[in-house]
């Protein structure tokens, strides 16, 4: 490196360089850092110049770009501390919940009839409003009248004392409506476990609805027919179904899951709803 920068390897009737005194001159003295940069100093040309005297060959003349500039090969650029380089602005992250609510609170008839009939479109909509006053009294009056769903059951109320009666179906109703609510936190809560993030609420409300209304049309005519009939039997079980479909929509739109999570989500519920209600019937 030395013979470059001294101009060795050039024509040597070149004039020498401009760090040498000429002969017989005394050299200015400097202490030995300060030497060392004033010799670097007068061998480079200032920068964005052309090739200087004494400039080694190999990096060639004419201002071309800077071979340490950042993001070449074997160069990196700086960052802050807390920049992202590969930041692309806001980015889409899975399972985040809206930023508000998808419409408006339904009314206590368009949320009774939409749980039915238009369930997609009522799930996302309550996924954020509780509703309690409706999940409550529709699954107490469904516990008053449950109970006339079982065929031993009914005629012992209907043969008892109104004193007797009362307090038989009262209870029936206070049990059934805190089953269906320990129901609807357990469903919500592996729902969370497996991912979700919707509010629990809305989720035991809609679970409660659900159960409920579902299994009124083989409430209904198992009043009348009986549980023992084939016909109140068939509709019992596709009503078990209707339930699982309906409580895997939900919990799918509350909480932002896939189907299959949303199922197992449901699962405990829906086998509760098989033993205790379904199968009491057949």
């Amino acid at each position: 490196m030395a013979g470059f920068r001294n101009g060795r390897g050039r024509d040597n009737r070149e004039a020498p360089p401009q760090g040498h005194p000429p002969y017989g001159q005394p050299q200015q003295q400097y202490p030995y850092g300060q030497q060392q940069q004033h010799q670097r100093q007068q061998q480079w040309p200032p920068s964005g110049g052309g090739q200087g005297y004494g400039e080694p060959e190999y990096f060639g003349g004419g201002a071309g770009p800077d071979p340490y500039a950042a993001n070449n090969p074997g160069h990196t650029q700086a960052f802050s501390v807390h920049e992202d380089p590969y930041s692309q602005g806001a980015t889409y992250q899975a399972g985040a919940a809206p930023a508000g609510p998808v419409g408006p609170r339904l009314h206590w008839k368009e949320l009774l009839s939409g749980v039915v009939l238009r369930p997609n479109r009522t799930y996302l909509q309550m996924r954020d409003y509780a509703m309690w006053g409706p999940a409550l009294i529709v699954t107490f009056v469904y516990g008053l009248i449950a109970i006339f769903g079982f065929d031993g059951a009914r005629e012992d109320v209907i043969n008892a004392t109104m004193s007797a009666a009362i307090p038989y179906v009262l209870s029936t109703a206070v049990a059934v409506t805190l089953s269906f609510f320990i129901l609807g936190v357990v469903t919500h809560t592996l729902a969370r476990q497996l991912g979700g993030d919707g509010a629990w609420q809305p989720t035991v409300g809609l679970s409660m609805l659900i159960a409920c209304l579902t299994d009124a049309p083989r409430l209904v005519v198992g009043m009348f027919l009986g549980g023992d009939e084939m016909f109140v039997q068939v509709l019992g079980w596709a009503t078990w179904l209707a339930a699982g479909a309906l409580l895997t929509s939900m919990v799918s739109r509350s909480h932002d899951l896939p189907w299959p999570k949303a199922l197992a989500a449901s699962a405990i519920q829906l086998i509760a709803l098989l033993s205790i209600i379904k199968l009491g019937t057949f």
